[in-house]
């Protein structure tokens, strides 16, 4: 596949089995920052700690792959892109990273299951389900709030059956729902994704919003709230 050209930067994707997609790019327009530490877990080309990067002017990324054609790919794309020098690439999996000093940010797009096998799961037997399809999920959350600094936050983004129940085992684990967004990709539609960040202090009221990819018939133009949002990324607009 070709390189994927942003506003400010190339993601290089040849090696990597992850492309460019609409997730990430969603992930890395809508996570907030707050300080200047950031964390992406499972890097993949590096699309979403650029994008952090591009954003958050004085933060400093620190983006995490375990597999070596995707981190290989990452590295290079950092090294090409006008913020190399806060950008650091480590090629290897969560479960060995550490850190001296805590994230104000965790960012990741996490592998999902597929719908279907996750909802066939959940129905059948939902105790059975947590023990095994929340495995992944589990890990994920230890170890980020292991790695989060006082008042660091989590953000991902799931499609929003699993999206919920992780905001279930978030909840479990001791943190609180900060902000929200509901993927549709079409009007009318239900939402495909949801966007999650928590904090470790409650707060009164979450922020909650709506993205919009598309517009009805008859021509599915791109919506407002979609452009709004990708605007200083995406070339198209």
């Amino acid at each position: 596949m070709q390189d994927f050209q942003f506003k400010q930067f190339v993601v290089r994707q040849r090696l990597a089995a992850m492309k460019v997609g609409t997730d990430g790019t969603l992930l890395g327009a809508w996570a907030h920052c707050s300080g200047q530490r950031i964390l992406d877990i499972g890097s993949g080309t590096g699309v979403v700690a650029l994008m952090l990067a591009q954003r958050f002017a004085q933060a400093q990324i620190d983006a995490i792959e375990i597999n070596l054609q995707a981190a290989e790919e990452a590295q290079k794309n950092f090294a090409a892109s006008p913020w190399s020098n806060r950008l650091s690439l480590y090629a290897q999996g969560l479960q060995s990273f550490s850190a001296s000093e805590g994230y104000d940010l965790i960012v990741s797009n996490p592998p999902f299951y597929p719908e279907a096998q996750f909802s066939k799961a959940l129905n059948k037997d939902r105790r059975q389900a947590r023990s095994s399809l929340s495995l992944g999920f589990e890990e994920l959350l230890e170890h980020s709030l292991a790695l989060l600094a006082p008042a660091g936050q989590l953000a991902i983004i799931l499609p929003t059956a699993q999206a919920l129940y992780f905001h279930e085992l978030a909840q479990e684990a001791g943190l609180f729902l900060h902000r929200r967004c509901d993927f549709i990709s079409r009007l009318g539609k239900a939402p495909k994704r949801l966007l999650l960040q928590w904090g470790q202090a409650p707060i009164e009221k979450p922020q909650q919003q709506e993205i919009i990819m598309r517009q009805g018939p008859p021509d599915y133009a791109y919506a407002d709230s979609y452009r709004q949002l990708l605007t200083d990324f995406l070339i198209i607009f």
